[in-house]
């Protein structure tokens, strides 16, 4: 299979590159072991793997929130529109335009779905008129939301309330996205609710996405290119029809085997490809 992105093969220079990334944990747990990815400028990727592989740190990494967990990047850089952002904070990172949706649908429980959004705003410096057009903008995408403006977030359900954390993120006027496992614990028709409104977004309003995703099939159908990581390591990469059709990929995320569910590293076709031993 070519594994080049389309970054690679049409010239252009990713939106956000991510080279050779090694992540530690308080000092000692080595989580990331060389990650290498680029997203281009209006592109969704999708970040895929088990619980485990760190899609999570990766995300974070990105993001720079791995400071507040203990974690520092201690070899590699992060680019984002041509600029390294690995040392910058991650208030700085969201006036450039990068936001990311954390894992667990975090949202302010005591205060309403739109007093929520609002917090997305606080980064930028914006009049009343411009807010309410921002709030609208949300609405049109979330029309749920709008019907529930005045309801406390921790009443609502939980995929209204991942509605309002991706919302929130929008308040923020991004250009691109990290959307941290946006099915988990939500029915098959939300999960595909909110993957259609990440696709209108990116065709609407060129929003770039980089999401982690267990849910393999979903997001390989919502995405353009896709990278597989395997403990701590980018083991596959490619376009999403490549890998959606990658007899491995298949195999090792739906169990279509006789011989049961296996990891990358027991395919013996695999074997051939693995990054770090060429």
């Amino acid at each position: 299979m070519n594994t080049q992105t389309s970054s690679e093969t049409d010239g252009a220079k990713p939106y956000l590159s991510v080279n050779n990334v090694e992540v530690i944990y308080d000092h000692v747990i080595l989580v990331l072991k060389g990650v290498s990815l680029a997203v281009p400028e209006g592109k969704i990727v999708a970040l895929l793997g088990a619980n485990g592989a760190g899609k999570s740190t990766t995300l974070k990494a990105v993001s720079t929130l791995l400071r507040g967990e203990r974690g520092e990047i201690t070899k590699g850089s992060i680019e984002f529109r041509d600029e390294r952002v690995d040392q910058l904070t991650p208030n700085a990172l969201v006036k450039r335009g990068m936001v990311q949706v954390m894992e667990g649908r975090h949202c302010f429980g005591h205060l309403t779905v739109e007093e929520n959004l609002l917090t997305g705003a606080y980064t930028r410096q914006i009049d009343r008129a411009q807010l309410k057009d921002s709030l609208e903008r949300v609405y049109h995408y979330f029309p749920r939301l709008k019907t529930r403006r005045q309801s406390m977030a921790g009443y609502t359900s939980g995929g209204e309330q991942q509605m309002c954390a991706i919302g929130r993120a929008l308040m923020a006027k991004p250009t691109m996205i990290l959307l941290d496992e946006p099915s988990m614990g939500l029915a098959p028709q939300i999960v595909e609710e909110i993957f259609e409104i990440v696709r209108d977004l990116n065709q609407r309003e060129r929003v770039s996405f980089l999401l982690a995703e267990q849910n393999t099939m979903v997001a390989l159908r919502y995405a353009d290119l896709g990278y597989i990581l395997e403990n701590g390591r980018v083991v596959m990469e490619g376009a999403a029809a490549e890998l959606s059709a990658n007899e491995d990929v298949k195999e090792f995320y739906l169990g279509l085997s006789s011989s049961g569910r296996k990891s990358f590293r027991d395919v013996k076709h695999y074997r051939r490809r693995k990054r770090w031993l060429a």
